[in-house]
């Protein structure tokens, strides 16, 4: 039996679309209602340069617990501790070379409170070096690790970063989002049981179930 006229050697599949993974397509989207544009690069792990550009690092070089969620949102966190105004400045206004700013550690108690929203810290939690004092993080966000002046300056700054992010222009926006997230979260909390890595011998689970 021959398949006559069906087939041609020299079709080529035309392509309509790119797939693109559900979660990214969220905060991608949520990014450009905030006016920030996202580019991929492997020359920076994160920047922007205060045009509302900003860079993140490919997905081949970034930590197999990275995310783009992740990432956007603690950018997010950093213009909003620092204040609406800091849109326009490189980097929100942090020297990426200095030492570290009390304004780091407010906004990722902001972090923590936006992630609390979805019962989602672990998925929201920052992947580099600062993730030791986002895990210290009380489950109150508010609370201080010490009575330092530091801690008292950090918790002050969360405080009012917090108010601020549910207000225009980052709501309804962000929250939104996280909310989407936690929805994609329970769609694929199913299917956890039967899931396996498709890399030989992975000893980490999916970031989705932990």
């Amino acid at each position: 039996m021959e398949p006559g006229d069906k087939h041609d050697d020299d079709y080529t599949r035309p392509i309509h679309a790119r797939y693109v993974d559900p979660c990214e397509m969220v905060w991608l989207s949520t990014a450009t209602r905030l006016g920030i544009h996202i580019r991929r690069s492997p020359l920076v792990f994160s920047a922007t340069d205060g045009s509302g550009r900003l860079q993140l690092s490919t997905r081949d070089d970034l930590d197999p617990d990275d995310c783009l969620a992740q990432m956007l949102l603690h950018e997010i966190c950093h213009w909003c501790t620092n204040g609406k105004e800091t849109y326009g400045e490189r980097d929100w206004g942090f020297a990426l070379d200095g030492p570290v700013d009390w304004r780091e550690h407010a906004a990722l108690r902001l972090q923590a409170w936006l992630a609390d929203q979805v019962q989602m810290r672990t998925m929201f939690a920052p992947t580099g070096d600062f993730r030791q004092y986002f895990d210290r993080i009380p489950d109150d966000p508010l609370a201080p690790l010490d009575s330092s002046e530091w801690e008292q300056s950090v918790v002050q700054r969360a405080a009012e970063a917090i108010e601020r992010i549910q207000q225009p222009p980052w709501d309804p926006h962000v929250l939104i989002a996280m909310k989407a997230t936690a929805q994609i979260r329970a769609t694929i909390t199913p299917f956890a049981g039967e899931y396996a890595s498709q890399l030989a011998e992975d000893p980490l689970p999916s970031l989705w179930i932990i």
